[in-house]
C-alpha cells in the first residue's frame, strides 16, 4: 500500500512513521502534490501553530492540493483542526473541509490544565474508523484548541466541554488525539484507516 505523508514543517511526523511501521507499512513523507495524489491514502498529522501551518500549504498550493483528494485521508491533531473552516488560534483561515470552527479552550476549574495533556476517553464512536473499539476507549491527548461539535462529529471527549475528537466528511477523517501514541486503541485506529475502502 502507497501511503503518503504530507510534510508541512509540522512536528510529530516521525511518531506517526514509527506507528505505520510497527504495522509493516512504509509511509513516504512528501509536500509533492503528484506523489500526495496518487497515494492509496493520505495522512496529514501535525503538532504546530495553525497560522504557519496554512502559509506553508498555501505557498506550495498544497491546500487546494490536499481539498481535491478522492482517497480516504486521515488528519491527525493541528492535521484535523486545518482541515476545519476556522482556528481561533491567530485567527487562521483553515481548508474548510469540515464547516467546523476551532476554538480555544477556556478552563473551568483549577483542574483543567490548558493544554489538556495525557489519556483521556473518546465516546459515540460513529465511525468504520473506530470499528471494534469500545466506547470510552484511553487516547492519547496534547491541544489547547478544539474543533466544536457539528454533523461532521463521529467521536466525542469531555474536556471543560464536551468536543469533537473525530470528524468525518465523505472520504476525509480527523482524529484530535493521537492514534501513534495512543497504545492498542490507536494502533486499532490506524489499522482500520488503512483498511477503508478507497
Amino acid at each position: 500500500m502507497n501511503v503518503a505523508v504530507i510534510k508541512y514543517n509540522a512536528g510529530n511526523i516521525q511518531s506517526v512513521l514509527y506507528a505505520l511501521g510497527r504495522l509493516g507499512v512504509e509511509a513516504k513523507v512528501t509536500d509533492d502534490p503528484e506523489e500526495i495524489q496518487s497515494a492509496d491514502r493520505v495522512i496529514f498529522p501535525g503538532v504546530g501553530e495553525a497560522s504557519s501551518a496554512m502559509r506553508y500549504l498555501k505557498d506550495r498550493k498544497l491546500d487546494e492540493v490536499i481539498k481535491g483528494l478522492y482517497q480516504p485521508v486521515l488528519g491527525i491533531c493541528l492535521g484535523m483542526q486545518l482541515m476545519c473552516r476556522h482556528s481561533e488560534e491567530n485567527d487562521t483561515g483553515c481548508l474548510g473541509i469540515f464547516n467546523v470552527n476551532v476554538k480555544k479552550f477556556v478552563s473551568t476549574s483549577a483542574s483543567e490544565k490548558i493544554p489538556q495533556i495525557g489519556w483521556n476517553t473518546i465516546y459515540n464512536l460513529k465511525s468504520d474508523l473506530f470499528e471494534d473499539l469500545r466506547e470510552n476507549s484511553y487516547c492519547y491527548f496534547v491541544h489547547s484548541f478544539y474543533a466544536e461539535k457539528s454533523v461532521f462529529t463521529i467521536a466525542e471527549t469531555e474536556y471543560t466541554k464536551a468536543y469533537s475528537s473525530g470528524l468525518r466528511r465523505a472520504n476525509f477523517y480527523g482524529v484530535q488525539f493521537h492514534p501513534e501514541k495512543s497504545a492498542a486503541v490507536g494502533e486499532k485506529i490506524i489499522t482500520n484507516f488503512l483498511n477503508i475502502a478507497g
